[in-house]
C-alpha cells in the first residue's frame, strides 16, 4: 500500500522552501513597449553553478491522471531548474525537503492555470507531471559537462490524491 498525499494549490508562501512560483500575480513591475506589454520583472532565482550555463530545452511529457502515484524523485545539485508550460492547462508538482541528502516527506502541489515553477539548486522533485495533453513545456536549467543529476527510488510509493 502506498502513503497518500494531498494536492495542494501552489502559491509563493507555500512553494518558498523549494523554488519560485512564476506567475504574472500583482500589478505588472513596469509598463514597456509603448504602454501596451506589463512587464513582470525577474520572478524567479536561477542558478547554473560554476561552470554551467542557461539552456531553454522543450520537453514533451505524458500525461497522467489523479490520483498519481510515483516512487521516483529526483534533484539537480548543480543548478536550478524551471518548468513552463506553453498551454494554460494545470499541472502536478511534487516536491521534498532534503532530509540528509534524501528526500524527506514529498509534498505535492496543482498549478492554476499561467503557473510556472523554478527549483532552487539542489531541491528534490517528481518527474514533469502534465494532467492534460499537450504536455508541451519549456525547461530553463543549466547545461555543462559535470553530472547535474540524482535520481532516488522510494521505498513506498506515493499516492497523490486530489
Amino acid at each position: 500500500m502506498s502513503v497518500q498525499i494531498k494536492a495542494e494549490p501552489l502559491t509563493a508562501a507555500a512553494f518558498a522552501p523549494f523554488g519560485d512560483v512564476i506567475d504574472t500575480s500583482g500589478a505588472p513591475d513596469k509598463i514597456i513597449n509603448a504602454g501596451l506589454c506589463g512587464r513582470y520583472h525577474d520572478r524567479a532565482t536561477l542558478d547554473f553553478g560554476e561552470g554551467g550555463r542557461a539552456g531553454i530545452s522543450l520537453f514533451n511529457a505524458e500525461p497522467r491522471s489523479l490520483p498519481y502515484s510515483f516512487d521516483l524523485l529526483e534533484r539537480h545539485p548543480e543548478g536550478s531548474q524551471a518548468f513552463i508550460p506553453m498551454t494554460p492547462a494545470p499541472f502536478l508538482v511534487i516536491v521534498a525537503a532534503d532530509a540528509g541528502g534524501q528526500p524527506g516527506q514529498p509534498r505535492a502541489f496543482l498549478t492554476a492555470p499561467h503557473q510556472a515553477v523554478n527549483f532552487y539548486r539542489g531541491t528534490w522533485h517528481g518527474v514533469l507531471t502534465p494532467l492534460s495533453l499537450p504536455g508541451l513545456f519549456a525547461v530553463v536549467d543549466r547545461i555543462g559537462d559535470s553530472a547535474n543529476l540524482e535520481e532516488v527510488t522510494l521505498a513506498k510509493a506515493v499516492t497523490v490524491i486530489p
